[in-house]
């Protein structure tokens, strides 16, 4: 087997074609589907963020891997696959590691260090557990991301080396102020109750806004999201802080008094064209910051052109934090993700050989039991006692030889290059095909029922 993923992100496309890629939330769970109903593919999860879709597999064929995930990128995607190929990158086994780590990390973000990324990856996780189309390898490799992602967090000041793409929005719209100097006492409008829109609106509130509004397609996920910032007493917030939730079609009339619109909704065309924008501001001189955190946008980018409006969207976003500095902790993280892959390497071919050493001691466990039964047929007057003695001594010797070359082929396994011991041991004591397969076969079903357990 091979992990591979296939994707394309802000460093490998222009946002005009990561926006027509954007995949929809219900089109991922049926890309997820197909891929695990194609030939080569065994195990697949899928990564979609507002800068990312990256399609990951557990493949037993390489090339075709690459084709068959592919294709199903752009038939799921708005994109064809002539116009996506340009932008995709492939990455396979140990490289495709040391890829989800580093993104894990927050290294291949938009905003380098930006946390947001690991709720993302544990989303993404999550609904291929739901789908149980994850298995083993792909339920290790997004649980151990994660853990690496927190370690990073934790043992180095990465967090220093950028923020998430809110704060850094806020930052770019406040054009060098403090974000709580600016944003104090002012009409901010949030629209969408999804996660970035929560973490923007909680942003907002502990910048200390004076007025929110929250609209939704559904209202009652807006007046969930108020309730909770407003019940929180958020640290930071003005004492007169009022919030309130609204629908959608009241956005042109809310549009008219805001000074702060923050939009992420995961429509697929425009939320605010830039004649509903001009109409609403009609006669209103006074600035209007526009902050558009979705993909593909919401807002439109004729926008830019209405007087006293200010839009800072994805991609001047990209272009703002590719002047960014970096904090000297990023060497550290990266190498700490060189010494998980080369950790999460090792188990995984350590892992490989288990089922064929645990066949390797049910043949002996079986070889034990059927001489045992002769010794019961040629000596029948063997009382209790006397049987269990030599059916144990007989057991010790066979653990005794079979102890040094099951440990020495499991550490000689994850080294590098070390996959052919497996059938090597196969080889030697002439195991069964069939019944090695039975114990990853088994071993998978318990790995799967674990992950529901969890998740």
């Amino acid at each position: 087997m091979t992990l591979l993923v296939v994707g394309l992100s802000h460093r490998s496309a222009p946002v005009s074609v990561l926006e027509r890629a954007a995949l929809a939330p219900e089109a991922r769970g049926k890309l997820l589907q197909d891929a695990v109903s194609a030939e080569p593919v065994t195990e697949s999860a899928v990564l979609s963020t507002c800068n990312r879709i990256e399609l990951y597999a557990d493949v037993d064929k390489f090339h075709a891997g690459v084709a068959e995930l592919s294709t199903l990128l752009a038939r799921h995607s708005g994109a064809g696959l002539e116009e996506l190929t340009p932008y995709l990158y492939v990455h396979y086994e140990d490289r495709a590691v040391h890829h989800l780590f580093s993104v894990a990390c927050g290294l291949d973000s938009m905003v380098v260090g930006e946390g947001q990324i690991l709720g993302q990856i544990k989303d993404a996780l999550a609904v291929a557990q739901e789908l149980h189309t994850a298995g083993r390898l792909l339920n290790d490799l997004f649980q151990q991301a994660l853990r690496v992602g927190k370690r990073a967090h934790s043992e180095t000041g990465i967090d220093k080396a950028g923020q998430s793409l809110v704060t850094f929005g806020l930052e770019q719209l406040a054009d060098g102020q403090d974000v709580e100097t600016w944003a104090h006492g002012k009409r901010a409008l949030v629209i969408g109750a999804g996660s970035m829109s929560s973490l923007a609106a909680t942003t907002l509130v502990r910048a200390g806004i004076g007025e929110l509004i929250v609209a939704n397609r559904t209202v009652g996920r807006a007046d969930r999201l108020v309730q909770i910032l407003t019940e929180a007493g958020s640290p930071g917030a003005a004492k007169a802080l009022t919030a309130r939730a609204a629908a959608m079609t009241s956005v042109p009339d809310e549009l008219a008094l805001a000074d702060i619109v923050v939009s992420c909704t995961g429509a697929t065309g425009l939320v605010l064209a830039g004649e509903m924008v001009a109409a609403a501001r009609e006669g209103n001189t006074a600035p209007l910051a526009l902050l558009d955190l979705a993909m593909p946008r919401d807002i439109d980018a004729a926008v830019h052109r209405i007087e006293g409006a200010h839009l800072v969207d994805i991609e001047s976003l990209a272009d703002a934090s590719a002047d960014a500095p970096m904090a000297a902790d990023v060497d550290k993280v990266r190498g700490i993700v060189s010494d998980e892959v080369a950790a999460f390497g090792a188990a995984q071919r350590a892992a490989h050989i288990t089922p064929t050493v645990v066949a390797l001691r049910t043949m002996a466990a079986d070889v034990v039991a059927g001489e045992i039964a002769r010794l019961d047929g040629r000596l029948p007057d063997l009382d209790d006692k006397q049987r269990a003695e030599i059916t144990q001594t007989v057991r010790r010797v066979v653990d005794k030889l079979l102890h040094a070359p099951t440990v020495r082929v499991k550490q000689l396994a994850s080294e590098p290059g070390g996959a052919g011991y497996a059938d090597a041991l196969r080889e030697l004591f002439d195991l069964d095909p069939q019944t090695v397969a039975a114990v990853s076969r088994a071993d998978t079903r318990a790995d799967r029922h674990d992950a529901r357990e969890r998740a």
